[in-house]
């Protein structure tokens, strides 16, 4: 179980990320059409899982733009935005922002990402929610860096997590 806050306020969730060099756990969000996208579909692509609350957010957002903005001059790099939005939501955002880099995926259905990656918000008034992360794997899925925001309201070290794919 990791220990963040959310302005202040102490919270929970349900573990802790997975270590460096350890294989990320494989998943089944909902991409925007619906459809399943799974871990092995990024096989061979660096990803960056850019994890957050609630698209509809200040922090989220900019999360999400900044990633966006970074994925373009990174090779062989996909950044996906995981949340528990719908995929209606997560579409309207990127749309409205003008936002193509990045490739929203929700959680919805299960929570299952969330439980796997120990991200689900245990208690407080965001329960059921991820907590503010960032994950890098390899092109083979081997996860090379990790980031437990440790206050929801604070956004990640984006220097740190894209030194990583240089």
């Amino acid at each position: 179980m990791a220990t963040i806050t959310l302005k202040g306020n102490e919270i929970h969730t349900n573990g802790t990320l997975p270590e460096i060099g350890q294989k990320a756990p494989d998943f089944e969000l909902v991409s925007g059409d619906l459809s399943i996208s799974k871990l092995s579909d990024y096989k061979g692509t660096r990803v960056i899982l850019n994890v957050f609350p609630s698209i509809d957010t200040g922090i989220c957002a900019a999360s999400a733009r900044t990633f966006n903005k970074e994925a373009s001059s990174l090779n062989n790099t996909k950044v996906l935005c995981v949340s528990r939005d719908l995929p209606f939501a997560q579409g309207r955002f990127c749309a409205a922002e003008g936002l193509e880099d990045v490739i929203n995926l929700s959680d919805f259905k299960t929570g299952q990402f969330g439980k796997d990656y120990g991200l689900e918000i245990i208690d407080g008034p965001m329960q059921g929610l991820h907590s503010r992360a960032v994950v890098i794997l390899d092109e083979e899925g081997s996860v090379l860096y990790t980031e437990q925001i440790p206050e929801i309201v604070q956004e990640p070290d984006y220097t740190a997590a894209l030194k990583i794919l240089s």
